[in-house]
């Protein structure tokens, strides 16, 4: 049998695994020789189409998921579909109009676009929208004040930017009395007050790396209580989060509508820690991103595809948004929906900044 790389398929090999990704995204079922034979209008026989389809297995773009029941795309097919045939269908002006008119409805608030972002994605896909929050792209401290609870729980109130109020409870492994607690925010003020977040993060790092016997106690629960406060790993630090709706849209493909995938799969969009480390992939990448079944690296997403873009405000990258679905989506039109809706929630958030 004739093997061929992938980058060398020649025209007829990539026009039969174009048809078949096609047939397979529209109804689902396996594509069978016939009606490749069929749709194809060329003067082919089923025999040939179908040693096509038996090098492009061997190659790994289709599998046959039972015997004699016709092929499917694999990840690897639906890869080379995406990056090398796919034909887009450009939005109208009519569509963008429609999508822009949805941000219009909603006031300033940055969480409200996104939610909408979200929202629109889903209804216009019929797929799950993801977006996340903008991040700030100037965070400075503006002030840090300890307030002591019971069972060694302390409640942390972090002024940003002059304005944004954020509240965290923390965990500690002792009693801190309330004077132990205003000096180490007087420490904390005089210290970072004014200063970005990132600096303040980096200046810890420093000084919990210096010989114990350097730092003053003010100065080392100061640094103990800013550490669970501030460090990238913790909410108010900075820690990226999103808003997702139209989940239930997924439960009609026949592919993802078995109940234990379901749920796990929706446990993990709660849990949010595997759909957030690919956003946040996308958030440092160039344009539309596709990951496709198992690119993911995530076991649960391995029957699905997530197409990200992200979004700006002031010409700086602040967030990322996308739609889930299956991996047999309408990529020709989801892309450039998921593409112009980045564009137009940057737009929508610049208008209101």
């Amino acid at each position: 049998m004739a093997t061929q790389n992938d980058e060398s398929l020649n025209e007829r090999s990539q026009q039969l695994l174009r048809l078949l990704v096609e047939h397979y995204i529209r109804d689902g079922q396996p594509v069978g020789s016939r009606t490749l034979s069929r749709d194809l209008g060329l003067n082919l026989s089923a025999a040939t189409i179908r040693n096509v389809m038996a090098d492009l297995e061997e190659l790994g773009f289709v599998t046959s998921p039972h015997t004699s029941a016709g092929r499917v795309p694999t990840d690897k097919g639906y890869r080379f579909f995406v990056d090398t045939l796919l034909k887009y269908e450009p939005l109208d002006d009519e569509k963008i109009a429609a999508i822009q008119s949805r941000f219009g409805e909603h006031s300033a608030d940055h969480k409200s676009l996104v939610a909408a972002a979200s929202q629109m994605l889903s209804s216009v896909t019929r797929l799950a929208g993801v977006v996340t929050l903008p991040r700030q792209s100037h965070s400075a401290l503006s002030q840090i004040e300890f307030v002591p609870l019971s069972d060694n729980r302390v409640l942390a109130i972090m002024v940003v930017n002059g304005r944004e109020v954020q509240n965290r409870i923390v965990q500690l492994d002792r009693h801190y009395s309330s004077d132990e607690l205003r000096r180490a925010s007087n420490y904390l003020n005089q210290e970072f007050g004014g200063k970005e977040l990132s600096a303040v993060r980096e200046h810890l790092l420093t000084q919990l790396k210096e010989t114990r016997e350097s730092l003053n106690q003010v100065m080392l629960d100061a640094i103990h209580l800013a550490q669970h406060v501030v460090m990238p790993s913790n909410p108010l630090g900075g820690r990226m989060e999103y808003v997702i709706a139209g989940e239930t849209n997924l439960m009609s493909f026949a592919e993802l509508s078995n109940v234990e995938k379901l749920r796990r799969l929706f446990e993990a969009f709660t849990q949010q820690r595997d759909i957030l480390h690919l956003l946040d992939l996308s958030l440092k990448a160039d344009g539309v991103q596709i990951f496709i079944g198992q690119e993911s690296g995530y076991t649960i997403l391995d029957d699905c595809s997530l197409v990200t873009a992200p979004y700006t405000l002031d010409k700086e990258v602040v967030g990322v948004l996308g739609v889930i679905g299956p991996t047999r989506m309408a990529y020709e039109r989801i892309i450039p929906i998921v593409d112009i809706t980045a564009k137009l929630l940057g737009s929508a958030l610049n208008s209101r900044a």
